[in-house]
């Protein structure tokens, strides 16, 4: 839209005496079809003149009557908006002429200019299965990245593993006492979260192993060997557990930076929040008093000496930024960490950090399932494996109904199950606790991935079907893309550089998600209303060539959300 932009906003500048740039802002998308391609708002001039909006939108339409530019063929008022319309022609020309020209990298921009952003995002502990709790954060964490990345910025993927704490003093007694190094080697992370959660259920009766843990962990701090050892081995083992997840999901992380990485960084914290003035003793422990900035006293270390996770956070701020020196630095972590994450940036503000503000939480709600409970593994923990296996094994059985003959139905079921799963988060707004419903998220004809993805392959099977996949753009075709369905195809493409932006601006990937459901929705009705394999050759190329320019569209949404697209299913 840039270059309608630029045009209309040069014309109508000497006449609304505002910059070009301004009125170029001003621009907007009219809610319906009828109205126009842009509207102009005469709100902001009507003080200005002393008239009616609507007055004023009428005067700037007489002005403009008659006239046209090389983008829009005429000019109109509508109460107090002057609407553009666009020469359709030019319009479908330009708009599937670069679709065809940039292919995979429609869409894209360079608007980041190569800045980088740090995502932290996942981030599961250590020794414990990786729960469905994860889904959320790691889905929408991995979508920002690829997202960001295509407005041409740097992104930098950590994963900020809960490698460190009290915890593992237990882990380490637990094994010490009932561990078995064959259960360890045929299930290593189910098997240490079976030994955690009976660490807690046999200190009920027997307090001490309260303080025996602690004492390992102390060990661990102070780098004894044996407890170091331990430590390495539980990481190690979960670490390779979490990778076959990752290497399912298709998510790749820069670094495996946990809490143990910024433990040499600690005393510097404590050493600066004290200089700077910021914090100060309180029965023997460290605190950051928020009161005034209406937040709660943070403490940075406990009266035994003890660190805290607010303590590494701020450890981890600094040495991203010193690392990085990022323009974002984003946090996708769940709703309930508000708080923590308030106090973490007016600390860093307070120490006379000027990045403190580019410390962005981005928040989302809980993940519940309709069904209830899918695991009944120890701890009362739904896996995150066993709903991507069953989210496969269920796709798998709706091909074989639906396409029996489909040569790899593996591949299929693997895209369209995992699709599922992270479609049916990411088309939700984050901030919403959302409801996972398996009939819902694998529905061909619903709001789903698998919708979009069907739609994409159908899209395949018709070039294939015309011998057409391999396809060039020539610009006769837009004289014969003249139906209210097509004309309607071709804007909803127009809009995805849009969408995209929109979706990295407020770091919302649902914003991508719905738009291409609404493409999926367009092509579906475009197909029946406008037969594609049709005897008039001109018409059928240029059908031809709208339907791959959707195709690509699909494809290159999906992607950024994670997700294949099928060629058949």
């Amino acid at each position: 839209m840039d270059q309608y932009k630029e045009e209309i906003s040069r014309v109508l500048a000497p006449l609304v005496s505002l910059e070009q740039s301004r009125v170029a802002e001003l621009l907007e998308e009219p809610p319906e079809p009828e109205m126009g391609d842009l509207a102009f708002p005469c709100y902001i001039l009507a003080s200005r003149r002393k008239q009616s909006p609507v007055k004023v939108a009428a005067e700037l339409a007489q002005s403009l009557s008659g006239k046209r530019g090389v983008y829009w063929e005429k000019a109109m008022a509508q109460g107090p908006y002057l609407n553009f319309y666009f020469d359709p022609v030019v319009f479908n020309q330009d708009l599937l002429r670069r679709i065809f020209a940039e292919g995979e990298d429609y869409g894209k921009s360079n608007r980041g200019r190569g800045g980088t952003v740090v995502i932290d995002y996942s981030s599961p502990n250590i020794c414990k299965p990786f729960g469905i709790g994860h889904i959320r954060s790691t889905v929408i964490g991995h979508a920002l990245y690829l997202i960001l990345e295509a407005q041409g910025y740097r992104c930098i993927g950590v994963n900020h593993l809960g490698d460190w704490g009290t915890q593992f003093g237990k882990m380490i007694v637990a094994y010490r006492r009932w561990g078995d190094d064959q259960q360890l080697k045929e299930d290593p992370v189910n098997y240490l979260y079976r030994l955690y959660v009976r660490f807690h259920r046999e200190a009920e009766s027997e307090p001490a192993l309260e303080e025996e843990a602690r004492l390992w962990f102390k060990r661990l701090e102070e780098g004894q060997p044996e407890a170091v050892d331990y430590w390495k081995l539980f990481r190690q083992l979960s670490l390779e557990n979490y990778e076959q997840i990752y290497d399912l999901l298709g998510i790749k992380f820069d670094y495996y930076h946990g809490e143990s990485h910024y433990n040499d960084l600690l005393d510097d914290v404590i050493r600066l929040v004290q200089e700077k003035g910021v914090a100060t003793e309180s029965d023997g422990a460290l605190i950051v008093d928020l009161e005034k900035y209406g937040l709660p006293p943070a403490m940075l270390r406990k009266k035994d000496g003890a660190t805290l996770y607010l303590t590494r956070d701020l450890a981890a701020a600094q040495y991203r930024y010193n690392t990085f020196n990022f323009v974002k630095a984003l946090y996708v972590v769940g709703a309930e960490q508000k708080l923590h994450f308030q106090q973490m940036v007016k600390i860093l503000e307070l120490l006379g950090f000027p990045w403190a503000r580019d410390c962005i939480h981005i928040p989302f709600g809980l993940i519940r399932f309709k069904e209830g409970r899918m695991s009944t593994r120890e701890g009362n923990m739904i896996l995150l494996e066993e709903v991507l296996q069953r989210s496969i094994r269920l796709a798998r059985e709706i091909i074989e109904e639906k396409n029996p003959g489909l040569k790899d139905k593996e591949s299929a079921a693997r895209a369209v199950g995992l699709g599922a799963v992270r479609f049916g988060d990411l088309s939700n707004d984050r901030v919403k606790d959302i409801e996972f419903d398996w009939d819902k998220v694998l529905d061909f004809t619903g709001e789903t991935a698998v919708y979009i993805q069907y739609a994409h392959a159908r899209i395949c099977s018709i070039l294939r079907r015309a011998g057409a996949t391999e396809l060039t753009w020539h610009d006769d075709a837009a004289d014969f893309l003249t139906c209210e369905e097509e004309k309607k195809m071709i804007k909803t493409l127009a809009a995805f550089p849009g969408k995209i932006a929109a979706s990295a601006e407020s770091y919302r990937p649902s914003i991508l998600a719905r738009y291409l459901i609404e493409v999926a929705r367009d092509f579906n009705r475009f197909y029946h209303s406008c037969p594609v394999l049709v005897d008039d050759p001109e018409l059928r190329q240029a059908r031809l060539l709208l339907i791959s320019a959707v195709r690509q569209v699909l494809k290159n949404g999906l992607a950024l959300l994670g997700i294949v697209a099928p060629e058949e299913m």
